[in-house]
């Protein structure tokens, strides 16, 4: 990808509201525009079977500049909610913070020429060129002064009328991100048959308070020469750690860092446990920033290759680290016994790593078409499309458990790749994830997944939920759009933060003598016994004969 999946969405997203904004503000989001075209569209037809519309350009413009509709637009206007007639303004004064060169490069990758294809099916024209026509639009109403904007895109739009066939707009429009609505209908669906039920069992003691142990962090700075990665690590330890229990390895999502679950590494860390989170080069947030501003690719399909590559080669550093006399880590790190946890695309890398297999026939096929409903999650896996061959098996036979929390799964894996898992497994759903949906990419899959497996759901959680509150500071304010925004993180997070720290130490312990004594943590039982008004938390081991009914009416389709 030449720049941000929300760069695509934004142009997605905006496009498609477009013919809603102009027909009457239904659902009124966003779109673009500005002028350096000889040709440009000075009026916009908006067209609904034998009926049309036509809207002035200049009437737009005047007003985006006063604040009010000209007295041609008002008979259409007036039928407008004072809501709507506001977000119609708004959109029409909101430029999009990309320059030319970003915008050129966005629409000339593959993911980039397929949207473009998919929402010239909205334009009424009478040869092929609406691909064409939008991508000039796009590009030269990003060399406007001001910017890109639904008005400059407009002016630059390479023909004297811009007509819009609204039936199949809203077509468009109703498959962005598909995989987060069909999730709220099987959520739906299903709900019945999850109804709250009063925990029966009492537990002993609560595995989310911290331990006893005093931790501190050691910071490593790791050379991988032969594939050329510099992998930062902090290895989070204490004296009370033992060869006796798992490693644990963390895996953080696209455009992240090592300290995505902090508060997660630290807490069991304070149980005993040896923590050690690195950041993968090719897709942290110091490789994505610096791709951004020097405008080249984001991330190349090698990663997902990488990425498990650079665990193995943690945990082969570690070793070493692990028999070199009088290091703090000399004899504590059971290498040979490590459970992974991965958060996003940091899922992925995790099951990957656990040996699930990558199975990419189908996507490439799948990336082709029809990909402006597809998440950012189906999105990233796209990247993928590129490697040249169409199996990779990149396990560790050395991982022993796995935590994947909402993790991308629906592509990269194929048809049966999860199939392939040879450890006990934990994947987690949260259910108004729209980045990485939780039916296409958890529930489906896990469904592949061989036991001993569990299958976490928390209702009403976002997913940037379980990710440390020092990372999503920049979410307040944020808008809240079909595609992204409305992340309940913080404070309001805290009752499902709690829940990951009980689950995921309770996860580690099955690997030491006191799996027992954990054992309960993992049941149906307490993840009732943990739920809030809030969040409802489910938890199964199999999915239900009726809710599986609902699932393979979606891998139907």
């Amino acid at each position: 990808m030449g720049s941000t999946r929300g760069s695509l969405q934004n142009i997605t997203d905006w496009f498609c509201m477009l013919g809603k904004a102009l027909a009457g503000g239904i659902a009124i989001a966003q779109i673009l525009g500005t002028n350096t075209s000889a040709t440009a569209a000075d009026t916009v037809v908006v067209r609904f079977g034998l009926f049309a519309e036509s809207i002035s350009v200049a009437d737009l413009q005047t007003a985006a500049d006063t604040g009010k509709f000209p007295r041609d637009l008002q008979s259409f206007t007036n039928s407008l909610s004072e809501q709507d007639r506001r977000l119609i303004l708004g959109a029409l004064r909101t430029k999009l913070p990309l320059n030319v060169v970003t915008i050129s490069r966005l629409l000339n990758t593959q993911i980039g020429t397929t949207i473009l294809q998919d929402l010239a099916t909205a334009l009424v024209r009478k040869d092929q060129a609406g691909a064409q026509a939008l991508r000039a639009g796009f590009v030269l109403g990003s060399t406007a002064p001001q910017g890109l904007s639904i008005l400059s895109f407009l002016k630059a739009y390479p023909s004297n009328r811009l007509e819009i066939n609204l039936r199949q707009a809203f077509t468009v429009a109703s498959n962005l991100n598909s995989g987060f609505w069909l999730t709220q209908q099987f959520m739906l669906a299903i709900a019945p048959q999850f109804n709250a039920t009063t925990s029966q069992l009492s537990f002993p003691f609560d595995p989310s308070l911290s331990g006893d142990a005093q931790f501190q962090v050691l910071g490593l700075q790791l050379n991988d020469q032969k594939r050329k990665r510099k992998i930062p690590v902090d290895v989070y330890w204490s004296n009370a750690a033992t060869a006796e229990k798992p490693v644990i390895v963390f895996s953080h999502g696209f455009a992240s860092t090592r300290t995505d679950m902090r508060y997660l590494a630290e807490h069991l860390a304070s149980h005993g446990y040896i923590v050690v989170a690195l950041e993968h080069p090719g897709s942290n947030a110091t490789h994505t920033d610096l791709a951004i501003k020097n405008n080249t690719r984001l991330v190349e399909p090698q990663e997902f290759l990488d990425r498990p590559k650079d665990i193995s080669f943690v945990l082969d550093e570690l070793e070493k680290l692990n028999q070199k006399a009088n290091h703090p880590l000399q004899g504590k790190v059971a290498t040979n016994n490590a459970m992974v946890i991965g958060y996003s695309f940091g899922g992925g890398t995790a099951l990957a790593i656990a040996g699930a297999e990558l199975q990419l026939e189908n996507l490439k096929q799948r990336c082709k078409k029809n990909v402006t409903g597809f998440s950012f999650g189906e999105t990233l896996q796209c990247v993928a499309q590129e490697l040249p061959a169409n199996r990779y098996q990149l396990g560790d036979k050395r991982i022993k458990r796995a935590i994947a929390l909402s993790p991308t799964t629906s592509l990269m894996f194929g048809k049966n790749g999860l199939s392939k898992l040879q450890v006990p497994t934990l994947i987690w759903a949260a259910s108004a994830d729209k980045t990485v949906p939780a039916l296409p990419e958890q529930i489906v899959g896990f469904t592949q997944i061989p036991s001993p497996k569990w299958l976490v759901g928390i209702l009403g959680a976002t997913h940037l939920s379980v990710k440390d509150p020092s990372t999503t500071m920049d979410q307040q304010g944020k808008p809240n759009t079909v595609l992204f925004g409305g992340e309940v993180v913080g404070e309001q997070a805290v009752d499902i933060r709690k829940y990951l720290k009980a689950i995921a130490l309770s996860h580690a312990a099955q690997l030491t003598l006191d799996a027992d004594k954990y054992a309960d943590f993992l049941t149906p039982d307490y993840a009732q016994f943990a739920s809030t008004q809030a969040f409802p938390i489910r938890l199964v081991t199999k999915i239900p004969p009726q809710a599986m009914f609902v699932v393979k009416e979606f891998m139907r389709q």
